[in-house]
């Protein structure tokens, strides 16, 4: 065995079941990575879908016209779009119905709201736990790689009288190739879900803040109305 270090090679000469939990590993690695992109863009045009909504709510629009301006978006309208029209939707269809008093009207609007948040929490959320696994397994998949392959590497040497590192050493070197990858797997799942579960944390808070501005907007609307 010369000094450098082929992982190939030693990928090519591992027993079956080493070579085996390598392709778990690299799966679990090629999904994460699908993930971890995906949720970035997602995430990102999330806040700034927020970001622009937010300007166009404060800026003093007509709610009615908002609604109707952002009713066409379709599933181009998602997150805090989505909140301020379920609400608004409830809030107008309430208001319709005769004999509803404005505790019932404001209660149903909230209720609305809450629900579309939640679900849009929810879409955020959607693989994340995968990247949770992923971090929390792949170690002890790639461990049992390992161990798989010195228990592969020490049996071989169970009919020579005398062995030597050379001869254990390229057997060790296979086995720790599944720890390695292992540890690729993981490292980056950890990563994203803790910075991706951080930042569905803050939206989920301004979508919520944003439930409460709107309720009291609308809370005042009702109360300017029973005044005229």
């Amino acid at each position: 065995m010369n000094g450098n270090l082929n992982i190939l090679d030693l990928v090519l000469h591992a027993s079956l079941p080493v070579k085996l939990v390598l392709i778990v590993l690299l799966a679990f690695s090629f999904f994460s990575w699908v993930i971890i992109v995906r949720k970035y863009t997602l995430l990102k045009d999330a806040i700034s879908a927020a970001d622009a909504f937010e300007e166009r709510f404060w800026s003093g629009v007509d709610l009615a016209a908002l609604y109707r301006e952002v009713g066409v978006q379709d599933e181009a309208g998602r997150g805090v779009v989505n909140v301020f029209g379920s609400g608004f939707r409830e809030f107008a269809r309430q208001r319709q119905r005769t004999g509803r008093d404005s505790r019932t009207v404001l209660e149903a609007s909230e209720r609305a709201m809450r629900v579309a948040g939640t679900r849009e929490v929810e879409r955020l959320e959607q693989n994340l736990e995968f990247l949770a696994n992923v971090g929390s397994i792949s170690p002890y998949v790639g461990l049992f790689g390992t161990v798989w392959g010195i228990m592969v590497a020490f049996q071989g040497l169970a009919n020579i009288k005398e062995a030597t590192i050379a001869m254990v050493a390229p057997g060790i070197s296979e086995a720790l190739v599944a720890t390695a990858m292992g540890l690729f797997a993981a490292i980056p799942a950890v990563w994203a879900y803790n910075r991706y579960a951080n930042k569905v944390d803050r939206i989920a808070t301004r979508y919520e803040t944003f439930q409460e501005e709107f309720s009291s907007i609308l809370q005042r609307q009702i109360q300017s109305d029973e005044n005229s």
